[in-house]
């Protein structure tokens, strides 16, 4: 398998995160990474659009030629195909639970953030937009304060006590936000622990660049 990607991006390093803390636990999934620049537009040359039309990262190459083109599918691809050690566990209601968790942040908090990214201090050069940023930094504080009070019986993780597809879905995020040298954690001591725990972990370590 390969994992078309490129680092710093929300979706592919969620994956790359995921993959990462998988196989710091033994798993072999044996996956080859291979970066698309997409600041010289490699993601829309025809070769990368064979594998996805819309262009978008991560890409997960099986092993028949045929692709997965978004990061949650992929994730949960891995986990049925590889279930030992899983980290959305073995029964229904635990996985019903992670991927509840995980849509949670995606949707409340992953996706707006990276907006008000763009709309403050774009990597890719976009125009700010004052308004926008203002709306949606609105639209992300009940999240984090769910995630605050989630994190104030002192877990050591989003899920508990053992990483979840939350964790890397939200550490992936925060990582996009301090690359534009943003910050919207504000004063929430749970959350910011958190933070500097995970980033603490060998998985991203090997994995976050900023």
């Amino acid at each position: 398998m390969k994992l078309y990607m490129v680092p710093l991006a929300p979706n592919p390093t969620k994956v790359m995160l995921y993959i990462a803390e998988r196989e710091a636990t033994g798993a072999a999934f044996g996956i080859e990474q291979v970066v698309i620049n997409t600041l010289k537009g490699r993601h829309r040359e025809p070769a990368h659009l064979a594998r996805n039309p819309f262009g978008t990262l991560p890409v997960l190459e099986l092993g028949d030629g045929s692709f997965l083109i978004e990061s949650l599918t992929i994730i949960e691809y891995l986990e049925e195909r590889f279930p030992e050690g899983a980290l959305m566990g073995s029964d229904p209601l635990a996985r019903a639970r992670a991927r509840d968790l995980e849509r949670t942040v995606e949707l409340r908090l992953a996706n707006p953030l990276g907006q008000w990214v763009h709309a403050t201090r774009s990597p890719l050069g976009l125009p700010p937009d004052p308004a926008l940023a203002a709306t949606l930094l609105e639209r992300m504080q009940p999240v984090l304060d769910f995630l605050e009070a989630r994190l104030s019986d002192d877990r050591p993780l989003l899920g508990g006590e053992s990483v979840s597809i939350a964790d890397v879905t939200l550490q992936a995020a925060l990582q996009f936000s301090r690359f534009a040298q943003a910050d919207v954690l504000g004063e929430r001591a749970a959350l910011r622990a958190w933070d500097a725990r995970f980033r603490q972990r060998p998985a991203a370590t090997a994995v976050l660049k900023w």
